[in-house]
């Protein structure tokens, strides 16, 4: 049975140094799970393409095509990567709503691996001061290492995007501490659970109908 690995990235320019960031994680986590014997099975949520869906969704409460599929993709994942760019301090606008509008209970008892980047290091902080209060407030399991890249981070060339030596330690760090949490969780088939859940509530027509 395949482990999905979630990630979210709240980059807005493409390509960007966030989805850079989020495909470092993504493949560190992949190889550390595969060492462990592990299928993995990755999901990429892009939140710039779903920047109207989802001021739609805060408007009327629905969630419908691309974004009702990325917030499924979310709420059923083993595990969830969560990159942002940092705006103001802290984490972008886009990425707040993305996790306002998930389903609550969707990340209880998720791990999160959670990253930011920023054109300077002065917003490092930003991972325990604003993300972390964030995914604990959401009842997930935020593994101990966050990882942040400032753009002195990012080599000219090389291996890993351009990513230097200490980059790649921290985000190698934080990858095994994910894989480690979901290796060690059991396989509790969260698509399928929710998949009978949704079968259970019925038609939706039905429902309004009463």
């Amino acid at each position: 049975m395949n482990r999905t690995i979630a990630v979210v990235t709240a980059g807005l320019s493409d390509p960007s140094s966030t989805r850079l960031l989020a495909d470092l994680l993504a493949a560190a986590t992949g190889t550390a799970l595969t060492q462990r014997g592990e299928q993995v099975r990755v999901e990429v949520v892009e939140l710039r393409p779903l920047a109207h869906a989802l001021t739609d969704h805060l408007l009327t409460g629905f969630a419908t095509g691309d974004l009702e599929a990325a917030l499924t993709t979310v709420a059923t994942a083993d595990a969830v990567i969560a990159v942002t760019p940092v705006f103001s301090g802290s984490y972008s606008g886009l990425f707040k709503t993305f996790f306002d509008v998930l389903e609550q209970g969707a990340l209880d008892g998720t791990p999160v691996l959670v990253a930011a980047t920023a054109g300077t290091a002065r917003h490092s902080l930003v991972l325990e001061h604003a993300l972390r209060p964030l995914f604990s407030y959401l009842h997930a399991v935020v593994v101990p290492t966050g990882v942040f890249a400032a753009s002195e981070d990012w080599g000219a060339a090389g291996a890993d995007g351009g990513a230097d030596g200490a980059l790649r330690r921290r985000v190698d760090r934080a990858a095994g501490e994910l894989a480690a949490l979901v290796a060690a969780r059991p396989h509790t088939e969260k698509q399928d659970q929710f998949d009978r859940d949704l079968a259970a509530m019925g038609d939706f027509e039905d429902l309004l109908n009463g």
